[in-house]
């Protein structure tokens, strides 16, 4: 068998074999209002619409959510100095202190899985998993393969993603893993991270 049409066979049936709570859990928390929340509190205040274009969402799906959030006292709405016509949305002290929890217990499994694993296996799947992610992240259902200049764009957005996360750490902040900033900084430092073209 062809060793790519062995890897998808392999890449799926560990993705299905290990349908964990933990695993279900995590999915979720991509997919609604735990991602609001960490999207929030990495890029700070937010419209509904740069929401809904992070998460891939209709401003319907992101309206439900939003509601949600205000109804459990997690989020603030406010009006946009800029736009009168636009909200601003916020986390809350207490949207602040669930994402903090959520965070640390993440945190907290996902290192007892890497101390299993040990260092070099570690570091060798989290850069293989985050090239393999980006490259994902740039393939859509009935469209064309991306372009070479699709592909180094995807791999400057994770360098200036990556650069980001390393300042938070720097500085003493929590990361909370958002995955498509809006207002990512700009670095020319790539991290050794280009693609193989």
């Amino acid at each position: 068998m062809d060793y790519k049409l062995e890897a998808v066979h392999e890449l799926m049936f560990a993705m299905w074999a290990s349908r964990s709570k933990a695993t279900r859990s995590f999915e979720r928390g991509t997919q609604g209002e735990m991602f609001v929340l960490r999207e929030l509190e990495f890029q700070g205040s937010c419209t509904p619409s740069q929401l809904a274009q992070a998460m891939g969402a209709t401003s319907g799906r992101i309206s439900s959510i939003l509601s949600g959030l205000t109804r459990k006292g997690w989020i603030v709405r406010t009006g946009d100095p800029q736009d009168r016509r636009s909200v601003v949305i916020e986390l809350s002290d207490e949207g602040r202190r669930v994402v903090k929890q959520h965070s640390d217990k993440l945190v907290g499994d996902l290192s007892w899985v890497f101390s299993q694993m040990g260092e070099r296996r570690t570091r060798e799947f989290v850069g293989l998993l985050s090239e393999f992610m980006t490259y994902l992240s740039i393939c859509g259902p009935n469209e064309p393969r991306p372009t070479a200049q699709q592909v180094e764009e995807a791999f400057e957005r994770r360098a200036q993603l990556h650069e980001r996360m390393r300042e938070m750490v720097r500085n003493g902040e929590q990361w909370h893993g958002s995955c498509r900033p809006h207002d990512a900084p700009s670095s020319g430092d790539a991290d050794g991270d280009r693609p193989v073209q």
